[in-house]
């Protein structure tokens, strides 16, 4: 018909329950992000947004550019979405509900978003995503802590500033960057991100910002211990930890000398349990390269009699000695075996513990990578690439915060938390001086989702209340307190006074 427009049209669809009409609507104000408000109202709550986009650096000169908060809304939606290109960015222009609770005008394009983090200086992006990185935890850091230190690679398809060929176990040979990261032990928050040429893997290149991480930290704040993989059982390493005089605990790698431990340790009978079919045993050791003799402790476990039978056939096959570490045949019983250095004056079961504990991190990599961007939002400079992970990991922290406040006793992944807390169909109406929201959530658990949102929502509102003279520092000390009072038993962050009375 002239003068109708397409979508104007009324369709009747033949299905198989029968014929339906169908309508376009374009003008409707609606979300497929429809538990984005209580997510909206966490921020607002907490302050934290707005310190975040009040401190950008980002400057424009001309009048037609995007505002700031436009920029990083976008790029927040963006992140939480699940996005992990700046193309997808278009997926979000249709949003007619969550932009306009940020406080945005619009949504920024993907050309804007590019452009605008290609318009800070490096110089001023790093101060100012640590700075909100360092508040989102800060006050965690009052209570014993630990550090896991890892590194992850992200492997790059183009002609990236800094690609470089290097340790790529996924993808040989392919340029990459490295991710040089660390993060708060058993808690899962990210302290800190470092972007690397993919060449520079090794610890010495990711010491540097450590150091200058853990140095501008007061004394009280200080790690209880720091750990890491067998790229951090190096003298450089451990000497550091030792003149700030924090404790370690380092695996490490299987040189001559160390297996010359191991083989020395064979028919010792003073093995003691390290927890989980594990055996352990305290030496000390001094390789070459150390100036002194260090604490070592030996693992070892059986393996698996399928495991062991076919490492046997091999070893037989290839004439093998029996000595064939990091796995070993002692007394008729295929062992496998790892070492650890450490500074640390515990008993043998809770330093093993200590170092199986770390392995919560990989979970960390797996989460930023897979599910919240890490390994995209690539550009052809360094720069972008580590703002983008710096954001992404600051993002990754206040979803984590938010989830933690309605699931307290255990941390939801991104896979699982964002369609179960982020998505429904959201339909914005407005009446008078009153805009409502109305959600249908299609998730499985949507009732379960609705009682720990409603939750959230409770425990804002009180805050609000009863905490209503206090600094934004000091209501982001009680969320996080809310958040993690399954570690805290109750305790409100650095005192012994009890979150109950603080947020009524």
């Amino acid at each position: 018909m002239e003068g109708t427009q397409a979508g104007e049209i009324p369709l009747s669809l033949d299905t198989f329950a029968g014929k339906v009409q169908f309508r376009w609507v374009p003008e409707a104000e609606v979300s497929s992000l429809g538990q984005m408000p209580f997510f909206i109202e966490f921020l607002k709550t907490s302050g934290v947004f707005e310190n975040w986009v009040n401190d950008c650096p980002l400057q424009y000169t001309s009048p037609n550019a995007p505002q700031k908060r436009d920029v990083l809304g976008t790029i927040l939606l963006s992140v939480l979405a699940g996005h992990w290109r700046y193309a997808h960015i278009s997926a979000l222009r249709g949003d007619g509900v969550n932009p306009e609770l940020l406080g945005m005008t619009k949504v920024a394009s993907e050309d804007s978003v590019r452009r605008a983090l290609s318009a800070m200086k490096e110089e001023e992006t790093g101060p100012w995503l640590k700075k909100h990185l360092k508040a989102s935890y800060e006050p965690l850091l009052e209570e014993a802590w630990a550090l896991d230190m890892d590194a992850t690679v992200k492997p790059l398809y183009g002609h990236q500033e800094d690609a470089k060929v290097g340790y790529n176990p996924q993808k040989p040979g392919r340029p990459s960057h490295v991710y040089h990261s660390y993060f708060m032990a058993n808690l899962r928050m990210v302290m800190d991100v470092e972007v690397q040429a993919g060449n520079q893997t090794a610890t010495s290149f990711a010491q540097p910002e450590l150091w200058s991480l853990l140095d501008s930290l007061p004394q009280a704040s200080q790690p209880r211990f720091v750990r890491g993989d067998c790229n951090w059982g190096t003298e450089r390493a451990m000497e550091g930890a030792e003149q700030r005089g924090l404790a370690y605990v380092f695996k490490l790698k299987q040189s001559s000398n160390v297996k010359k431990l191991i083989a020395k340790l064979f028919g010792n009978d003073h093995w003691v349990d390290a927890g989980q079919n594990w055996q352990g045993h305290d030496s000390e050791l001094q390789l070459s390269g150390w100036r002194k003799k260090r604490r070592v402790v030996v693992l070892r476990r059986p393996l698996r009699e399928a495991v062991a039978e076919a490492s046997k056939s091999r070893k037989k096959a290839s004439k093998q000695l029996s000595l064939d570490l990091p796995e070993a045949l002692y007394g008729g019983v295929l062992y496998e075996y790892a070492v650890l250095v450490t500074s640390l004056p515990d008993e043998v079961l809770t330093i093993a513990q200590h170092y199986r504990d770390r392995g919560d991190s990989e979970n960390n990599f797996d989460e930023l990578k897979n599910q919240w961007g890490w390994a995209g939002f690539t550009t052809h400079d360094r720069n972008r690439c580590q703002v983008m992970a710096r954001i992404t990991a600051l993002i990754y922290n206040w979803w984590t915060v938010f989830m933690r406040l309605g699931i307290p006793d255990k941390h939801a992944e991104a896979i699982t938390s964002r369609p179960l807390a982020l998505h429904g169909i959201a339909r914005r109406t407005r009446h008078g001086n009153q805009t409502k929201i109305e959600v249908t959530s299609t998730h499985s658990k949507a009732s379960v989702i609705t009682t720990a949102l409603n939750k959230v929502s409770a425990f804002l509102q009180r805050l609000k209340t009863t905490a209503e003279q206090l600094s934004q520092r000091d209501r982001w000390r009680l969320i996080l307190s809310a958040a993690f009072q399954f570690f805290l038993r109750g305790r409100v962050l650095g005192s012994t006074g009890r979150l109950v009375e603080a947020t009524g």
